[in-house]
């Protein structure tokens, strides 16, 4: 029986690797790094990979654009799990330098992003080279590739290498933390914990005021709570955005489920991309007269009246 196969933004080392390793703690996979996020997810569209994991969001720079488009284009997948790791970096290069000595540093545009105001503060005078992944610039400067005299990599980088740690500990927030997740093409759902999240693209009719403000309410009336909602853009016309939306409740509750249902009568386009275990693990509380007893009872009134008049 083969392995389970996991795409993932490569190469070894990254923190994306590394959240793949504690997603599949005790499980025997094989791996595929890709270049890319589109990559890895177009692995599991192909069928070259079972499943992706992926960052989604970091506490710093918000949604990772790159897993949200191309989530929500082309053949369905589903979110089936969460991960959230501590972000920090490590400064490496090939020898032994000051920081007063970098010219050039290199790393993933996320990480750059994150350690902004560190490097306007210590490297005030270098170059940023974006580079495909934080390890793939490491990985360069150790294979003497790099055109570039130093890289921001995940912790433990410098060792594994055999570069130079110039310093370590780097970051604008000392709480910085992305949030990863492991996708698949849709199938079964995991379970209902009570702590849940379900990931939705929406986009909005354009023909009416008030929009933004209907599809919002389908949520609240519902008690259902948004853990993060973002604005894409769509097509090849300004103004048009899209909606992407984390929401504290799992599609096998009533008040979820009303909510979809709400949605799909009055949005154009609902993209239903999983329900899954938050990391956090945290019951979400469920207001007054939302949980599935209270639909349960609501429902059979109703019916009880359609009986009773013969309907």
């Amino acid at each position: 029986m083969s392995l389970p196969v996991y795409a993932f933004l490569g190469p070894e080392g990254t923190f994306t690797d590394a959240a793949l390793r504690a997603m599949t703690a005790g499980v025997e996979i094989e791996t595929l790094p890709t270049v890319d996020v589109p990559a890895a997810l177009s692995a599991v569209r192909s069928g070259e990979a079972d499943f992706a994991v992926v960052a989604i969001e970091n506490t710093v720079e918000g949604g990772v654009t790159a897993t949200l488009d191309t989530l929500a284009e082309g053949a369905p997948l589903v979110i089936l799990e969460e991960y959230v790791i501590p972000v920090a970096f490590e400064l490496v290069a090939r020898d032994a330098r000051t920081m007063a000595s970098i010219g050039r540093v290199a790393a993933h545009a996320h990480g750059l992003a994150q350690c902004r105001r560190w490097i306007s503060t210590n490297l005030p005078d270098v170059i940023q080279v974006a580079a495909t992944s934080n390890s793939a610039a490491a990985v360069a400067l150790a294979d003497g590739t790099a055109d570039f005299d130093a890289a921001l990599a995940p912790p433990g980088t410098a060792k594994r290498l055999g570069l130079h740690l110039v310093t370590d500990g780097v970051a604008d927030n000392s709480k910085a933390a992305t949030r990863f997740v492991r996708v698949g093409r849709p199938g079964a759902l995991p379970p209902v914990t009570g702590a849940d999240k379900t990931t939705l693209v929406v986009h909005l009719p354009h023909d009416r005021a008030g929009a933004l403000l209907e599809m919002l309410e389908q949520f609240a009336v519902r008690g259902v709570n948004l853990s993060r909602i973002e604005s894409r853009p769509i097509g090849d016309k300004p103004g048009e955005y899209a909606f992407s939306i984390d929401a504290l409740a799992h599609v096998g509750e009533a008040r979820m489920a009303e909510v979809l249902v709400g949605l799909k009568r009055t949005c154009p386009v609902v993209t239903f991309l999983g329900s899954y275990p938050a990391a956090h693990g945290v019951p979400t509380p469920v207001a007054r007269g939302t949980s599935d007893v209270d639909y349960d009872a609501a429902h059979a009134w109703v019916e009880r009246i359609r009986s009773a008049s013969g309907s």
